[in-house]
């Protein structure tokens, strides 16, 4: 199967460099109003609590949200903990509360983990948005979405069954096993795969927890598990450049296909060496600049989560929330060796 890649320009225009974050500690930035309220009548300071620090993914998106929050002149923050557990978010959620920001962005370790942290927040006049990975509904006002798990799970299927050949053993190396996003492309994947691709069989789904370590260490030992291995799925991008590091270094390089989620500048030696030949992504700055924007306009009465709600999100126009307070970014984008060179995310 071919692709069609988005002109590259457009994506081009959007990207950003990566600033690393200090871990544990907030970054703050602007000039929007710091004391309590989040009454929705503008206090536009704005707390985001990614998975983990020092992920170079939220590193990204954390960059378009503070773009987005400079350009409305709003206070950005981000805290949050090194590692990516169900419940470690769960303290830094209760600060902010206790702070009085106006609104929390989170991506959501555990569904319902930090429920009752976040439904406390929301008691307090805190707006609460989810995004790259969500909660139970009722525990947020809007969940912004990078695409719909469909999508993100086609695209990825796709891929490898174009560079195995569309028949052979295929492993899956995820995060966290209770990260919301991850099980719900995953098990899309599985009801994609068992209707398209019968050829194809999912022998293994591990976790690395988006550490890099331990996804390095998962995908030696999925080559030794299962030695007719021909693909990894991996739909994280720590996991991704981990199981690239260890294949191109092993005699697995050029044997055993790889293709999941990833940034462009993470995995460019990969695809310049040969041991990946196309991933999948969205651009995760343009997620964090939408979820900025989406907070915004909840902090300012402009929407109330409700399906039909319109909103403005700067360069990136208009946005409708969908059922179930749903704002999808957009489609996932390929990279490979024709245009990587075109981006530095």
């Amino acid at each position: 199967m071919s692709y069609k890649k988005h002109r590259a320009g457009a994506l081009t225009a959007l990207a950003v460099s990566v600033a690393l974050l200090a871990t544990g500690c907030a970054v703050d930035s602007g000039t929007g109003g710091t004391e309590g309220g989040g009454e929705g009548g503008g206090d536009l300071s704005i707390t985001f609590v990614p998975k983990n620090l020092g992920n170079p993914y939220f590193d990204t998106s954390s960059d378009g949200a503070q773009e987005a929050i400079d350009e409305f002149e709003g206070t950005f923050a981000e805290v949050g903990p090194a590692e990516a557990s169900p419940d470690a978010q769960v303290s830094y959620i209760n600060t902010a509360t206790q702070q009085g920001v106006g609104a929390l962005a989170v991506s959501a370790n555990d569904p319902q983990a930090i429920c009752d942290a976040l439904n406390e927040a929301r008691d307090a006049g805190v707006k609460v948005v989810t995004f790259d990975s969500d909660t139970n509904p009722d525990c947020r006002d809007l969940f912004i979405n990078q695409a719909d798990a469909e999508g993100i799970a086609k695209v990825q299927v796709d891929l490898i069954a174009e560079q195995i050949g569309g028949a052979g053993e295929i492993a899956i190396l995820s995060a966290s096993a209770n990260a919301t996003n991850q099980n719900a492309w995953i098990e899309r994947m599985e009801e994609y795969l068992a209707s398209d691709y019968p050829d194809i069989t999912l022998v293994e789904t591990v976790y690395g927890d988006d550490d890099d370590q331990t996804s390095f260490d998962k995908t030696a030992a999925l080559l030794q598990t299962h030695p007719n291995l021909k693909g990894i799925i991996s739909p994280t991008t720590v996991g991704i450049a981990a199981a690239a590091r260890y294949l191109s270094t092993s005699a697995f390089k050029g044997t055993v296909a790889l293709t999941g989620l990833g940034t462009p500048n993470q995995m460019r030696e990969f695809v310049e060496d040969g041991t990946v030949t196309a991933f999948a992504l969205w651009n995760p700055a343009d997620l964090g600049y939408l979820t900025a924007y989406a907070a915004k306009a909840l902090i300012e009465g402009e929407i109330t989560g409700e399906e039909g709600d319109t909103f403005s999100a700067g360069k990136l126009g208009d946005y409708e929330v969908g059922a179930d307070g749903v704002v999808l970014l957009g489609d996932p984008f390929v990279f490979d060796a024709e245009n990587i060179g075109d981006f530095d995310f």
